[in-house]
């Protein structure tokens, strides 16, 4: 009876070995494979025609910590993934309680409205803000009209802000319509029986419950703002140095090409990024205790 049930562990391990091998390999070949040549090329250099020498060294480091190109670059990619996150929240809170507080019958709409984005390739939507935002645009037209006159909308930082918020708020607004719409809604009337006004019910009661929704949200908007560079290229006209337009620019553009800096630059990239996310998950979790 063991060597039965021992055959059948035997079988039963092998069937699952093989049922995520395939994810394992995908994982392997497309996600740790190329992460561990990234880390590799950060510590190589290049020569005068662009080509990686393989002889390690921390130059390129000491480049990154020791010019203010690039340490203004980091800092200015993490403001700007800060704010176009707390923006998002601001306007994707009120919008997911609006959501979860309409008729059913209305929810999916919503929801739809909220995805049909997703149905167009998202550069041809920043395309269409370039468009909108450009001296000849929309918006321009309107403040002519009104007397305000035209004003310089494209390639600005605001433009970038502007594409960023409009690209990542439906991130944020989903998984927090997810945590709302499980709220009971009926502990705000008991807080409000208890003397809590609104603000304190909100603050004390609904939002600690949905905190797991605001923080998957956070995670989702940030993570893909700092590395970003397409909506910078587009609509800031690539005026200022984000983090990752210097990727992009030492992987594509640079004369001479330089893999191993832009290596570096993307290895403390994703350094950054897994402390700001180990702090934030450190702080919310303190927090609900």
């Amino acid at each position: 009876m063991a060597t039965l049930q021992q055959q059948q562990q035997r079988r039963d391990r092998l069937r699952l070995a093989l049922l995520l091998s395939p994810g394992f390999l995908w994982l392997l070949l497309f996600f740790a494979l190329p992460l561990v040549i990234i880390v590799v090329y950060s510590f190589m250099t290049n020569d005068a025609l662009g080509r990686v020498v393989y002889q390690p060294t921390l130059d390129n480091y000491i480049t990154i910590f020791t010019q203010s190109l690039y340490i203004n670059a980091y800092w200015r990619s993490i403001w700007t993934s800060v704010l176009t996150t707390v923006i998002c929240l601001l306007i994707g809170y009120p919008l997911a309680v609006f959501i979860a507080r309409s008729p059913q019958q209305w929810r999916m709409p919503l929801l739809m409205l909220i995805l049909i984005p997703f149905w167009t390739n998202f550069l041809v939507r920043i395309y269409a803000w370039q468009i909108i935002l450009s001296n000849n645009g929309i918006i321009n037209s309107i403040l002519e009209l009104i007397g305000v006159g035209r004003l310089p909308l494209l390639n600005t930082e605001g433009a970038t802000l502007i594409g960023l918020i409009y690209g990542e708020l439906p991130f944020m607004v989903l998984p927090l319509y997810a945590a709302i719409d499980r709220f009971d809604f009926t502990l705000m009337e008991a807080a409000a029986d208890l003397g809590a006004n609104r603000v304190q019910a909100f603050l004390r009661v609904m939002l600690p419950m949905t905190m797991p929704g605001v923080v998957a949200g956070s995670v989702l908007v940030f993570i893909p703002t700092l590395g970003q560079f397409v909506v910078s290229e587009l609509l800031g006209g690539a005026k200022v140095d984000y983090l990752g337009n210097l990727i992009q620019r030492f992987f594509l553009r640079a004369n001479p090409i330089n893999w191993p800096l832009g290596s570096a630059l993307a290895v403390l990239m994703m350094l950054v990024l897994l402390v700001l996310i180990m702090m934030y998950f450190r702080v919310t979790t303190e927090e609900e205790r």
